[in-house]
């Protein structure tokens, strides 16, 4: 294949602006044109594509559907799913979580008034959800969490049972991005963009870790544009280890018992599974934000006892046989380093 020679600069990213919920950021110098382009592609994925956590159902206790009133509450059915809609949170589990609220009265009730596990933090606990009325009432609510992308409308779920109420689930952390395009210099031979990029997010993840994280999705699309022409191996070769079992492949990263910090950084980089740890060679690994060589080789630790090591050269390798593997590390608590 012929080579082509490239001159592209390599631009810098500036962080112009910060607060709690908005990043404002410059990237800078991009070959005219570019700006635009990569404006857009970010915009898209930054808006549709950053995944996130919201309360999918809730159950009431003495409530069929949401157009019942409840029985010592101001609020009806339908005020009060309005309102959960607005509670932002974190997820760190892969499943369905549920959570309890059972408040007794009289007064207003929070979004902080929720019982929830220690795989789920509420960001707005301030959030205003119903006033109770009547000091004999004991209002009780079930409300299940669920992590996803973009949107999750709830006439679009079927099959719930009786005295479940769907909530329209906004996941995507990112409710605003703008972005515009500066020229540098006059000539348009010899002239740069700068884009100027503003993203807004719900407190559930910080605007630099958003813009990083499309950055990464991009990439690995792009990536399989530039492997484009490269041969593919029809067959493995017989040198290579047997493939991963499911057994292995589909554990939870739960199960390898790491740190706070370790865990919260592959859970952000979209890793959920061994087997998608196994998959990553040292390159993929240093590329994981806030990672760190301390948290590579706890990773690394932990897979050597279940018998296995993390890939190489872009594939996943077992360092022990499917047959062989070392009893799985005992489950712990998840402690700050």
């Amino acid at each position: 294949m012929e080579t082509l020679e490239l001159s592209l600069i390599t631009p810098r990213v500036t962080l112009i602006t910060a607060a709690e919920n908005y990043g404002r950021f410059a990237i800078a110098p991009l070959q005219r044109g570019h700006g635009s382009s990569l404006g857009n592609a970010l915009r898209r994925v930054l808006i549709s594509s950053i995944p996130g956590a919201a309360v999918t159902r809730i159950k009431i206790a003495g409530v069929i559907h949401e157009f019942s009133a409840i029985p010592g509450v101001v609020e009806d059915g339908t005020q009060l799913v309005l309102n959960i809609k607005g509670i932002r949170l974190r997820s760190y589990s892969d499943r369905a979580v549920a959570l309890q609220l059972v408040k007794q009265g009289p007064g207003p009730v929070f979004a902080g008034d929720i019982d929830a596990p220690s795989t789920v933090e509420i960001v707005n606990p301030q959030h205003y959800l119903c006033t109770i009325d009547d000091e004999h009432t004991t209002f009780e609510m079930q409300l299940t969490v669920e992590r996803g992308r973009g949107v999750q409308l709830a006439d679009t779920v079927s099959g719930m049972p009786i005295g479940e109420i769907a909530v329209d689930a906004l996941f995507s952390p990112i409710p605003r991005v703008n972005f515009v395009v500066e020229e540098i210099g006059d000539d348009l031979l010899t002239g740069y963009d700068r884009l100027i990029i503003e993203i807004w997010t719900d407190g559930t993840i910080k605007p630099g870790d958003a813009l990083s994280h499309a950055a990464q999705i991009l990439s690995q699309y792009f990536g399989r544009i530039v492997s484009l022409n490269q041969p593919v191996e029809q067959e493995q070769s017989p040198n290579l280890p047997p493939p991963i079992p499911d057994e292995i492949a589909n554990r939870t990263i739960d199960e390898l018992g790491l740190s706070t910090r370790t865990y919260n950084s592959l859970r952000r980089a979209e890793i959920h599974t061994i087997g998608q740890l196994l998959r990553l060679d040292e390159r993929g690994l240093m590329g994981i934000r806030n990672l760190g060589a301390k948290g590579i080789e706890e990773i690394h630790l932990r897979l050597a006892a279940l018998g296995y090591r993390s890939g190489e050269s872009g594939a996943g390798r077992a360092s022990a046989s499917l047959t062989d593997q070392a009893t799985p590390p005992t489950n712990t608590p998840h402690t700050e380093e």
